[in-house]
């Protein structure tokens, strides 16, 4: 073989191995396979701090806190999907519900007006001061009223925290009815405030798809956040309260309306917030950062930040929609008519993304091809897509990237890409599903979102993606 001959073999070479390597990532999975927590971490008191002008509170995955994350907990990944499905059936039944004009009063309570709850669906926490007291609630980009268990309880859930009692607080007051806060109750939670027989009291009710609910009256007190102060912070302080809302005392509201906490602290944090959101089995933090006005000296990201346009929806105004305009697999673009025409909402509670069937179809064909030689498993509720991957170390899976309007783009992590359902890696799924119709709303979960910074600016009306390893 010439020089020449052999420089261009050789050039030939590098080149396809380069491009090989740039669409695929390696997954090891005896890393990722749970291992028995003795000593489970507390996650009650996390961190906060503040830097340039933003305030930074540590997030961690509800499951690594309460132990969840267990070698023999198998039934625990397959309730997670279950869980997930009437989660998501529960956000297609409120948007129907919105849109056809159907808006729920305090006394009708079967209706999902929100996101549902339920125990491994919404995984991530953070730790807050509200009337001076400590409190850990959840975080739910696709809920916007905040709101903790209260004493006295008529009906509580265990929490390991005690409930806060408005009692004690000398900064709590409540929100009177015939309030225009109280009126705001009708965006925010798709049901209007009721005065009852009390005119100084304005209830509320939430309900989900699952048969969870809060219910109780909004009152205002202090919020503090790492080290900002937010006074009369409206919130609800829950009387009633049914579900399996894990261990957390309550939930935080970041969607868009007027009672939601970006909403009240837009004059302090601008409407800008963001987060890395960790994975449980890699038994790290990620952050919640509010504010910094995208100050990206903050963040830790290891690739640009690339952003997307949110998009308009006047009848549901709690979601953050995005344009998909493409999916690529292993560098291959998929092609199918459904990019580009209807809005996906990206959403931190929801775990597993859900696709229209024309373009999941076409997703899971396509990876199919690429993902080949491993035995196939049988699938898991949501989840089609199983292999058995038990006699494997480390495997290559293609790169999965998502594309949206204006040139944003979110890869997704290697640890978001396969669901590990059984923990000797017996049972292990392409994390991604299909909408039951084609006229459903598509969904962005928190899965796939794992190890990315996701950057929400409203004031810019815009999305940012870029990759991090979350810590804090």
């Amino acid at each position: 073989m010439s020089l020449w001959r052999y420089s261009v073999f050789l050039l030939l070479f590098i080149l396809l191995t380069s491009s090989n390597a740039n669409n695929e990532q390696r997954l090891h999975l005896k890393r990722l396979q749970r291992t028995h927590q003795s000593n489970s971490p507390s996650c009650y008191s996390q961190k906060s701090k503040s830097e340039n002008g933003a305030t930074i509170l540590e997030m961690q995955h509800k499951d690594y806190c309460s132990g969840s994350v267990t070698n023999t907990n198998r039934n625990h990944q397959k309730q997670l999907i279950v869980d997930d499905d009437i989660r998501v059936r529960s956000i297609q039944a409120s948007i129907k519900s919105i849109i056809s004009g159907k808006i729920g009063t305090l006394s009708q309570t079967k209706i999902p007006i929100s996101s549902g709850v339920k125990l491994h669906s919404l995984n991530y926490i953070v730790t807050v001061t509200l009337g001076g007291r400590n409190t850990t609630v959840i975080v739910d980009t696709g809920s916007d009223l905040t709101w903790v268990q209260c004493q006295p309880c008529r009906l509580c859930y265990n929490q390991p925290e005690p409930l806060f009692n408005p009692s004690v607080s000398p900064t709590y007051h409540k929100v009177v009815c015939n309030s225009s806060v109280c009126q705001t109750l009708q965006s925010a939670t798709g049901n209007s405030g009721s005065c009852g027989n009390d005119l100084q009291e304005c209830s509320y009710v939430v309900s989900y798809g699952d048969g969870s609910y809060t219910q109780g009256e909004l009152g205002q007190d202090l919020l503090v956040l790492g080290s900002t102060s937010v006074e009369n912070f409206v919130f609800g302080c829950g009387r009633n309260n049914k579900g399996l809302f894990g261990l957390a005392s309550g939930l935080m509201g970041l969607g868009r309306s007027d009672l939601s906490l970006i909403s009240q602290t837009f004059e302090t944090f601008g409407g800008v917030f963001s987060y890395c959101l960790p994975s449980a089995e890699a038994k790290s933090s990620g952050s919640l950062v509010l504010g910094g006005d995208n100050n990206t000296s903050i963040f830790k990201n290891s690739t640009p930040i690339s952003y997307t346009k949110m998009l308009a929806n006047p009848q549901l105004v709690t979601f953050y929609f995005l344009n998909l305009t493409g999916v690529t697999i292993g560098g291959v673009a998929i092609q199918d008519s459904a990019f580009g025409k209807t809005g996906m909402i990206i959403d931190s509670g929801t775990v597993i993304t859900r696709l229209p069937p024309t373009t999941y179809k076409a997703v899971k064909a396509e990876f199919l091809k690429q993902f080949s030689g491993y035995p196939f498993k049988q699938g898991v509720s949501i989840l089609d897509t199983c292999f058995d991957l038990s006699a494997y170390e480390e495997v290559n899976i293609p790169n999965v990237k998502m594309q949206f309007e204006g040139g944003g783009e979110m890869e997704v992590d290697v640890t978001g890409v396969l669901f590990i359902v059984k923990s000797d890696a017996s049972q292990v799924c392409l994390a991604l599903a299909s909408l039951q119709y084609d006229d459903e709303i598509g969904i962005i979960g928190n899965y796939q979102q794992k190890n990315t910074r996701v950057i929400y600016d409203i004031k810019q009306s815009q999305v940012g993606f870029a990759k991090e390893t979350c810590s804090f």
